[in-house]
C-alpha cells in the first residue's frame, strides 16, 4: 500500500477467487451503483461479483 502525505492509496484491487474478476476501485462497478473511487471495503456487504455472482467474502486482496 502506498502512502502519499498521509493519504492511503485507494487503488487496492481485489480478485474473485471463483472466476478471477478483479474489482478495481478506480473503475468502480457501474452495474451495482459503485462509483469510481469506491474502495472494496466501502462496497455493501451484499455486493457480489458482477461476473459470476460470488459474494464479497470470496474476494482476496491483489498483492
Amino acid at each position: 500500500m502506498r502512502l502519499l502525505k498521509g493519504v492511503v492509496d485507494i487503488a487496492q484491487k481485489y480478485q474473485c477467487t471463483i472466476c478471477g474478476y478483479i474489482y478495481d476501485p478506480e473503475n468502480g462497478d457501474a452495474d451495482s451503483g459503485a462509483k469510481p473511487g469506491t474502495t472494496f471495503e466501502d462496497l455493501p456487504d451484499d455486493w457480489f461479483c458482477p461476473q459470476c455472482g460470488a459474494p464479497k467474502a470470496d474476494f482476496e486482496k491483489v498483492l
